[in-house]
């Protein structure tokens, strides 16, 4: 299998506020074509952290439950114009990670962030991460949703999620350090 991802902004430049893009959709079909004929299965993402700049000006991108629509209307697009040939589909790459790095500590764009994670122009790390996070969650719960009632049974395809996720282990056979594993592990992993 071979994994790559559908650039958002490649397909609807403007989101559902535009047209699709017909040279976008040509790219990905040259791609899903080249590797079906080698015998590769395409394994795609759809969204692996860009998104088309109007839904950050228009409402805020992923701070907003307007971006719900927008990634639902983006992934139906993809299973419609792929599906009938892809076979295997991440709705997102490690959206905790975004979370994380784009809300929180401004490493990422739109890079928010306040103090004392950052010194950004804009940001609240204290909630916009768990605002983004949320929006990302029933964002890939619509899309899976569309997927399952709309496609799996004519496509025969497989929809899921790709979440970053790091093991703890206690330092020491204690209550305390096991607590703390327990905290962090509730905080870094259950997406």
């Amino acid at each position: 299998s071979y994994r790559f991802s559908i650039a958002w902004t490649r397909i609807l430049p403007r989101g559902r506020f535009g047209h699709v893009n017909p040279d976008g959709v040509a790219f990905y079909n040259a791609i899903i074509n080249a590797l079906l004929h080698k015998g590769i299965q395409p394994f795609v993402t759809i969204f692996h952290y860009d998104i088309p700049h109007e839904l950050e000006e228009r409402y805020g991108g992923w701070l907003s439950p307007e971006i719900q629509k927008d990634f639902g209307y983006f992934a139906e697009v993809c299973f419609k114009m792929f599906g009938d040939r892809v076979k295997f589909w991440v709705t997102m790459n490690q959206p905790n990670l975004l979370a994380k790095f784009a809300y929180m500590n401004g490493w990422f764009p739109p890079g928010h962030c306040s103090k004392p994670y950052g010194n950004c122009a804009f940001g609240n790390s204290s909630i916009e991460p768990y605002i983004v996070g949320h929006n990302m969650i029933l964002s890939h719960a619509n899309a899976v949703s569309i997927y399952r009632n709309n496609y799996q049974e004519t496509q025969g395809g497989y929809i899921g999620i790709a979440v970053a996720a790091r093991w703890y282990e206690p330092l020491r056979n204690t209550t305390v350090d096991q607590l703390a594993v327990e905290r962090a592990i509730s905080f870094n992993v259950p997406w």
